[in-house]
């Protein structure tokens, strides 16, 4: 039966729910309660049949007893998984004998006097259990079914609690939260608009917000100087596990501070947060390292300090070296570095060749060198004859080389070196048991660079083109942009970048002089832009802010593998919603009266 008549069903009448599924225990042995839920599972011993109703991820066992109500005993047997049920009884004890003690309603049972079916329902496509091996694509078409899954109940429950405690503490610390706009102005902040056409203005568009950053930063001009909001951000970029085409994230903004004042903030929203949503205190104060230190050390900006693995750096042993593809590398701007793996004798020839196998397929490297240092002290690898002895001891000096280590190396530009070098510390980190025992690791991360370098070779952000400069490094705008450091912070978790902020440029003279080392014309400048120039030159306060990715910040504190797992209604990494079918055509006459007319790509007929 997947349907019923309509004269087959029960309206819920006079009789309404009493307690919830998890409030059932003994305290209410002998009471009348009255329930309501959907069948998780029906069981038929010997007459009496027993249905562990679930409701909000909690079950609790109702029985049908022929002897107490026979009609509700008969209409008992026809209940099939996931039909809506409300049911009155009494509370009774189990038998010892049937306690369940992986329920917290396991010492209880309900009696049932009284059966209402409020719906039936079609047979889910897999089992509400804990634990589901359909396909994710499965899940996401059936995503109501996926929902009633305890994991996903949890994880949205703690993303719930997650966000009261930081609004909660928020507030606490005299933050207003205050909307801002949905459509807005289409500005260069690094990835795609969605874009949205203007029926009253044709051929215009609004864009949806990547972020709020300039309008935040407008309020502080405004005057509020403490502002926060649960902000909707969009950005049509490529989808992986924790990236969403569209996304939460714990926007906030203050006056008057430095990035001290932002920093003591972020400390106690994060705490606050971790303790609601999961009851863990995290250390404090929690722990400052620069972007420069992060990157040599762990190769890394959002490092996990638990692994017990550090990488080393060698350029500069190989400046001169005979080794040419050590050299090489070096003579064309780039950099050698290694990760020494101590006590390493389980390492064997096959595990090398893996991760050999693993730079060159997945992480794009030209290779991997390796050296063992066998328990005998000999060097064993295929590089070791091109080393010179002082090339040598400089290795074994730095890296703490002794026996039974083993070395790997990249020679590359220091990004992909670091990249490569950086996994494979995560990699055999974990695979190794190099890890400590903290639960949580959470630290600042500081004083990034301003800019980066695109592939040609100019000038553009590293974040976003409206952080601050460190104050020292104000004058290097003029002379030399490339050793600017920003004000700029993020929040690291276990690894993961919870969110990321900085002073702004509350001065507009340093503001269109970042402007124009990243290219912009005056003109331009002042086309895409004026509007918060303008404002600057309004009074504009010393301010800076954050912004926490909701979405991810649930994700790390849920233990949960994808952003799909923490948000009720995702998108596929196509940027598909397989439950509602979106995106999807639209009526001809939309397009009209927008003055929109499809062209197909090519290829496509």
């Amino acid at each position: 039966m997947t349907s019923a008549r309509p004269d087959e069903l029960d309206g819920m009448g006079s009789l309404r729910r009493t307690h919830a599924c998890a409030e059932i225990g003994p305290d209410l042995i002998g009471r009348e309660v009255v329930l309501a839920g959907w069948v998780h599972r029906r069981r038929d011993h010997g007459g009496v049949i027993f249905v562990d109703l679930r409701q909000r991820g909690a079950l609790v066992q109702v029985v049908f007893r022929p002897d107490v109500s026979p009609e509700t005993h008969e209409r008992a047997g026809r209940l099939r998984s996931e039909y809506v049920i409300l049911v009155r009884g009494v509370v009774d004890r189990r038998s010892d004998d049937t306690i369940n003690p992986d329920l917290p309603t396991g010492e209880v049972e309900v009696s049932v006097q009284e059966l209402r079916l409020l719906n039936t329902a079609t047979p889910p496509p897999f089992a509400i259990e804990e634990e589901t091996d359909a396909e994710e694509s499965v899940r996401m078409r059936h995503r109501i079914h996926d929902l009633r899954r305890p994991p996903l109940q949890r994880a949205l429950r703690l993303r719930h609690e997650l966000l009261q405690a930081t609004r909660s503490t928020l507030a606490e610390l005299g933050f207003l939260e205050i909307e801002t706009p949905m459509l807005a102005r289409s500005t260069p902040e690094g990835a795609r608009d969605f874009l949205v056409p203007s029926r009253l203005q044709p051929g215009e568009f609004y864009a949806l917000p990547q972020s709020p950053q300039i309008l935040k930063q407008l309020l502080m001009v405004a005057g509020f100087e403490k502002y926060f909001q649960v902000a909707r951000c969009f950005r049509d970029e490529d989808q992986r596990a924790d990236r969403q085409l569209e996304f939460s994230q714990l926007d906030l903004e203050m006056s008057f501070v430095g990035v001290d004042d932002v920093l003591d903030v972020l400390e106690a929203v994060t705490a606050a947060g971790a303790q609601a949503a999961t009851g863990a205190a995290l250390p404090r104060p929690f722990p400052r390292i620069s972007y420069a230190d992060a990157m040599a050390r762990y190769g890394s900006d959002r490092p996990d300090t638990r692994i017990q693995l550090e990488l080393v750096e060698l350029t500069d042993v190989f400046r001169e070296s005979g080794f040419r593809a050590f050299r090489g590398a070096v003579d064309a701007g780039g950099i050698v570095k290694c990760l020494p793996i101590p006590d390493a004798d389980e390492l064997g020839r096959g595990e090398i060749d893996r991760l050999e196998s693993l730079v060159k397929k997945e992480l794009g490297g030209r290779g991997l060198a390796w050296i063992r240092i066998n328990r005998d002290g000999r060097w064993q690898s295929p590089i070791v004859k091109f080393l010179s002895e002082e090339e040598r001891a400089a290795i074994a000096e730095r890296a703490g080389a002794a026996e039974g280590t083993v070395l790997f190396f990249q020679a590359d530009q220091a990004d992909k070196a670091n990249a490569i070098l950086s996994r494979l510390r995560i990699d055999l980190g974990r695979r190794l048991g190099r890890v400590d025992d903290r639960a949580w690791d959470v630290l600042f991360v500081v004083e990034f660079p301003l800019f980066e370098r695109t592939e040609g070779g100019e000038f553009t952000y590293m974040h976003q083109p409206f952080v601050a400069p460190l104050e020292e490094d104000i004058p290097f705008l003029e002379t030399e942009p490339g050793r600017v450091r920003g004000t700029h912070y993020d929040v690291v978790l276990n690894g993961v970048e919870l969110g990321s902020g900085s002073l702004r440029n509350h001065r507009s003279s340093v503001q269109r002089r970042i402007f124009e080392v990243m290219g912009y014309s005056k003109q331009e400048a002042e086309q895409c832009f004026g509007f918060l120039l303008n404002a600057l030159d309004a009074g504009a306060p010393p301010h800076g802010g954050f912004a926490f990715g909701l979405d991810r910040w649930s994700m790390v504190l849920a233990g949960a593998e994808s952003l799909r797992d923490v948000v009720a209604f995702p998108k596929t990494q196509r940027g598909q919603d397989l439950l509602m079918d979106a995106p999807s055509e639209v009526d001809a006459d939309q397009l009209k009266e927008l003055g929109i007319r499809i062209a197909k790509p090519r290829g496509n007929r």
